[in-house]
């Protein structure tokens, strides 16, 4: 009786998958797919949170590590990247000269020292103030026409138009080019930010609406001064978030109360309790309030804001970071 062979299992078993061998790659768990066809290889690589050298240098490693087994001429490798769970944050105000960015900058500081990845998103395109007040501003690198943030000093990645025009060059642009650049710095390469700020310019126009449209905010926050006339339009601003349904996480009250740094006097140049009772007119948080202060200014304009420091104004601006964040676990519950 004729004596059948059986196949040798384990390590000398050929297998049907030339490609087989790439799962031995330190890069495997980045390998999603792979086919062979007649001599070309196709692979999808998964390039998640990596910077655009490390996407380059993975693409060669695997590339040349195809194109060494046998029967592989060619090698073609597409590069995709999960998007993380981010949440967007609208910061706005109804009119202008409230200190919107310079709290919008400050809020993004005090979020990165509390180990979030944040960004932010410039998108006073008329009036960009964000490269000074966090002190980024490089010229961004684009990679296949999607823009690199720039990371500030304290850690917050910035793009901003004022990025991309020379200094004092005025942007006479209309509607339609103003939402185009949004778009552009929306699409930017954010890879695993997990919350993305985006100071917006003052009133209810076109940026407003294309913010909504494009990457709808997960919640919008609103600056104002005590005083009635800025209350007005921050009425306004909140009105317009509830009708396009981003919830609205609360109001600050900024500029409420100075205190003399020679006599001590306090006085409230803007009035006072304004903003907490309109919170509470029109259903929304009041998140606290700031004084109005000359040392935030000066670090403003300097580069270097204030809730970056162990100091009140730091924590006053953490306090508010924190219940910004409590405000998103209620509406996400």
């Amino acid at each position: 009786m004729p004596v059948v062979e059986k196949p040798i299992m384990g390590a000398a078993m050929i297998s049907d998958d030339p490609l087989s061998a790439l799962s031995q790659l330190p890069d495997a768990p980045r390998i999603r797919s792979r086919k062979l066809k007649g001599t070309i290889a196709a692979l999808v690589l998964d390039a998640s949170g990596l910077s655009p050298d490390e996407r380059t240098a993975l693409e060669a490693r695997v590339r040349a590590a195809a194109l060494g087994l046998p029967g592989v001429d060619h090698a073609r490798i597409v590069l995709t990247t999960s998007r993380p769970e981010r949440k967007i944050i609208a910061i706005g105000s109804g009119k202008g000269g409230v200190g919107k960015s310079t709290v919008a900058a400050n809020l993004a500081v005090a979020l990165a020292r509390m180990g979030k990845r944040v960004g932010m998103i410039d998108a006073d395109i008329y009036g960009p103030s964000q490269p000074t007040l966090l002190n980024a501003h490089t010229r961004p690198l684009a990679e296949v026409k999607t823009l690199i943030p720039v990371q500030s000093p304290s850690g917050v990645r910035l793009l901003s138009v004022g990025q991309l025009v020379p200094a004092g060059q005025a942007l006479a642009w209309r509607g339609p080019m103003a939402s185009g650049a949004l778009a552009q710095l929306i699409d930017g390469a954010w890879g695993d930010t997990e919350l993305l700020l985006v100071d917006l310019p003052p009133g209810t126009g076109d940026v407003q609406l294309s913010l909504v449209q494009k990457a709808k905010p997960d919640g919008a926050v609103i600056v104002s001064t005590p005083q009635d006339l800025a209350l007005i339009d921050a009425t306004r601003a909140i009105d317009l978030f509830g009708k396009t349904g981003v919830p609205v996480l609360g109001l600050i009250e900024n500029m409420s109360g100075y205190s003399c740094p020679h006599c001590g006097t306090n006085s409230d140049p803007f009035g006072s309790g304004g903003a907490e009772a309109s919170a509470r007119q029109l259903g929304v948080a009041f998140l606290g309030r700031l004084p109005l202060s000359a040392s935030l200014r000066i670090a403003s304009d300097a580069g270097q804001p204030p809730a970056g420091e162990d100091d009140a104004a730091g924590d006053a601006f953490a306090e508010l970071a924190r219940r910004i964040l409590s405000q998103l676990e209620i509406i996400a519950a």
